[in-house]
């Protein structure tokens, strides 16, 4: 689709290159293995270029003038903020528009839409369900982020999102124990992960588990749940396959997340699953 705020450049040699609203931005990319396809002047026309640390995560930016400030571009009508983090995040993922798109039309044909969004970071796929006409529970267990979310929820002119500051597998424990119901979830879990009180998240352990309780928040009014994964190496046959198994009686899709570049390559960035009703 048509994104005039977005742009993937190009991407080759562990970097991609890409558009943010007025902005270009150079950052790895060990996905891309392949060499570059457009030529060192156009690679050269970064405002901003992300290089990681070998020895872990860390990183840090070099500007071509002076650091970027936290910037506006448009989401499908709605006002995101970016801003480039520590880790070499901006604070929106843009392969996940096709997600988005399929959550903004299913609840526009769905009469009533309690949403739980569990890992939410700064709340995307939050704020399209709710201008879509969702109800919205929004759970991460970083509450820098919680505020990144509400500060574009106001700038989108929406506002009753619920924000949750807590580990995602307690706060589905404690609903599962209370008897709640959605109509819909959205998952989008790291590989590892700490919660505000230091509860440890991991996701080849605990995901499986995550699930079954999801499977009950949505055995009674349940249409569909939606599965990214970005790590460790996992296909999209896999979380099918995990999906099935809980939602047994449900239809089931799933596919790789995928980004087109200017210069014509591919670049998959992660995988998603998505079962419903």
């Amino acid at each position: 689709m048509q994104w005039p705020d977005y742009s993937l450049i190009d991407c080759g040699g562990q970097e991609k290159l890409e558009r943010f609203g007025t902005y270009i931005l150079r950052r790895p990319e060990p996905q891309a293995i392949w060499s570059k396809q457009k030529d060192e002047r156009t690679w050269a026309e970064w405002d901003a270029s992300f290089s990681r640390n070998n020895q872990d995560q860390a990183g840090g930016w070099i500007f071509k003038s002076q650091p970027l400030k936290p910037w506006w571009i448009n989401v499908l009508g709605l006002k995101i903020q970016l801003q480039c983090t520590s880790f070499g995040h901006v604070g929106i993922f843009p392969e996940q528009i096709s997600n988005w798109v399929s959550i903004q039309n299913m609840i526009k044909t769905m009469p009533e839409c309690k949403l739980l969004n569990l890992f939410g970071y700064t709340g995307v796929a939050s704020l399209i369900a709710k201008q879509a006409g969702a109800d919205v529970y929004h759970v991460d267990a970083v509450s820098t982020v919680l505020t990144w979310a509400r500060i574009n929820m106001e700038a989108s002119s929406l506002n009753d999102i619920r924000w949750v500051a807590e580990d995602a597998f307690k706060f589905v424990t404690r609903e599962v124990t209370r008897a709640k119901s959605y109509h819909g979830i959205i998952l989008d879990p790291p590989a590892y992960g700490r919660g505000p009180k230091g509860e440890k998240w991991t996701l080849p352990d605990q995901i499986d588990s995550l699930l079954s309780k999801c499977a009950l928040l949505l055995k009674d009014q349940g249409r569909f749940i939606i599965l990214n994964m970005y790590s460790m190496g996992y296909s999209a046959s896999i979380a099918k396959q995990l999906l099935s198994l809980h939602f047994p009686q449900w239809k089931i899709q799933g596919n790789e997340l995928i980004l087109k570049a200017e210069s014509k390559v591919e670049l998959p960035l992660g995988i998603y699953s998505m079962a419903y009703k």
